[in-house]
């Protein structure tokens, strides 16, 4: 069993990675812009009429439900850039606990993937 990944097979995963990360900033680009606007400019309302309770909370719901995704594109852009590191460190595709090639099915679903299946469902029996 070979214990690293081909140049050219290292090449498509950081494409992959990159494409990810630019869909991600993409996204993050949307929210930001969409949580800045205010309820009277997302409804399109100019009046001063006061606003239903009912929809103010929406709109809080909305925001925090948007803030939370950010959140969480966040740590994967965090993810992707660590596997980015990897790539050029040589150790991406290599399991951090048992030191084996994850599998290459693993690493195009979660191009950010630290161990491979085994340990992982060790890792998350525990």
């Amino acid at each position: 069993m070979k214990k690293k990944l081909e140049k050219k097979e290292l090449e498509e995963y950081k494409k992959l990675i990159t494409k990810s990360k630019n869909e991600i900033i993409d996204s993050l680009d949307h929210i930001a812009a969409d949580t800045k606007k205010s309820q009277k400019d997302a409804a399109g309302d100019i009046s001063g009429y006061t606003f239903h309770m009912a929809d103010v909370a929406t709109d809080t719901y909305d925001r925090e439900f948007a803030l939370g995704m950010a959140s969480n594109e966040r740590e994967l852009l965090y993810e992707l850039d660590d596997a980015l590191k990897r790539i050029e460190d040589g150790t991406f595709g290599i399991c951090e606990d048992c030191k084996s090639l994850i599998s290459k099915n693993r690493l195009k679903a979660l191009p950010y993937a630290r161990l491979c299946l085994a340990c992982q469902e060790k890792k998350e029996k525990k």
